[in-house]
């Protein structure tokens, strides 16, 4: 089957094989939130990227295979609502970044710019982005057989950034996602939003004028 990112809440979870890694992703909840289940294929771990909402369906999708960690994206709590319930039901560790932990029900351990999160021989670079909150992260994949792939929580959607509330917290947004995002990471880029669906960064870059002239 093709992955599209296209998923609804109460649906199945759509599931993308990319040799090393595994994504499966699920919308959880009334404010459609992404959850993303990644399996290393080589030892079996997994992550969950945002315990977002209905935890027994979390925990239905990550199976037999057990849990070791669930990464939290920033603090806001549509991304945490099935954590503490996630976290009882397999034993996973909880990290997020230090200056969104305290905004987070459960953290055992705190992240920061340049870290590294394991998920078996698989590795995600952590990426502090300030602005839609303190401590909003992205992770970064990149697949040695293709091209990278980043979950950005939050921070960037199809169409713009995440919502922010007031100008200083938006030129910073604006500013990390372009030294840190786009300046980095090349067109083919396939990111995953904390709701809605897929894109690419090639397919936003050429908009980023228009949303610094928006403001939004």
């Amino acid at each position: 089957m093709t992955y599209t990112g296209k998923v609804t809440t109460g649906g199945p979870a759509d599931v993308r094989e990319l040799g090393a890694l595994t994504i499966a992703k699920l919308s959880v909840g009334p404010m459609d939130n992404n959850a993303y289940l990644l399996h290393c294929t080589e030892t079996g771990e997994q992550v969950l990227v945002d315990a977002a909402n209905e935890a027994p369906r979390l925990i239905e999708l990550i199976g037999a295979a057990g849990l070791s960690t669930v990464v939290t994206t920033h603090q806001h709590g549509d991304h945490w609502q099935g954590l503490m319930e996630v976290l009882k039901a397999t034993g996973a560790r909880s990290l997020a970044h230090a200056a969104d932990a305290d905004g987070i029900p459960d953290v055992d351990e705190t992240v920061a710019d340049g870290d590294t999160v394991r998920v078996g021989t698989c590795s995600l670079d952590v990426i502090h982005i300030v602005g839609h909150t303190p401590g909003s992260i992205c992770l970064l994949y990149n697949d040695p057989n293709g091209t990278p792939h980043l979950f950005t929580g939050d921070s960037l959607f199809p169409g713009g950034p995440g919502r922010t509330t007031n100008p200083t917290d938006f030129g910073s947004l604006m500013d990390d996602l372009e030294a840190k995002v786009f300046g980095r990471l090349p067109d083919e880029t396939w990111f995953y939003p904390g709701h809605g669906n897929d894109s690419t960064l090639g397919t936003e870059r050429g908009s980023i004028p228009e949303w610094r002239v928006r403001g939004w």
